[in-house]
C-alpha cells in the first residue's frame, strides 16, 4: 500500500489476514493489467477507499500474480469485485461498476450488516 493510496494491495499470502479476519466490510476488487475494463473502474475504486478509510477496506487482487485466491473464488471474468463481511462474500459487481453502486452496496454493509449473497452485472 502506497502512502497516497487507501487500497491495500492484496496477495495470496496476506488475503486471509486482509480480507476473511477483518472485522470491518472489505471490497476486494479482481482486476489485470492487461485489463482494459478494469482501469476504467479502478479510479471509482481510489475514491471508494478514500471514502470509506476507517469504516471498510478496499483492495485490489492481481489475478495474474494471485492465481490461487482468483481460483478459490471462481473468479474467471475480470473486473470482478467481491464484498466481504465476516470473512464470506455477501455481494459481487461484474463488470464496470459506477461508483455510486459500489458505495451504496458498501453503506448498506456498514449500516445494515447485510447478510444477504447478490449479485449484480455490468456489461
Amino acid at each position: 500500500m502506497t502512502s497516497d493510496k487507501k487500497q491495500t494491495t492484496l496477495t495470496d499470502a496476506n488475503f486471509q489476514k486482509e480480507v476473511l479476519e477483518n472485522s470491518q466490510p472489505v471490497l476486494v476488487d479482481f482486476w489485470a493489467d492487461w485489463c482494459g475494463p478494469c482501469h476504467m473502474v479502478a479510479p471509482a475504486i481510489e475514491e471508494v477507499a478514500a471514502d470509506f478509510e476507517g469504516r471498510a477496506k478496499v483492495g485490489k487482487l492481481d489475478v495474474d500474480a494471485n492465481g490461487k485466491i482468483a481460483g478459490q473464488y471462481g473468479i474467471r471474468s475480470i473486473p470482478a469485485i467481491l464484498l466481504f463481511k465476516d470473512g464470506q462474500v455477501v455481494d459481487q459487481v461484474l463488470g464496470v461498476a459506477p461508483k455510486s453502486e459500489l458505495t451504496n452496496k458498501l453503506n448498506d454493509l456498514i449500516q445494515n450488516g447485510e447478510k444477504v449473497k447478490k449479485q449484480t452485472q455490468y456489461n
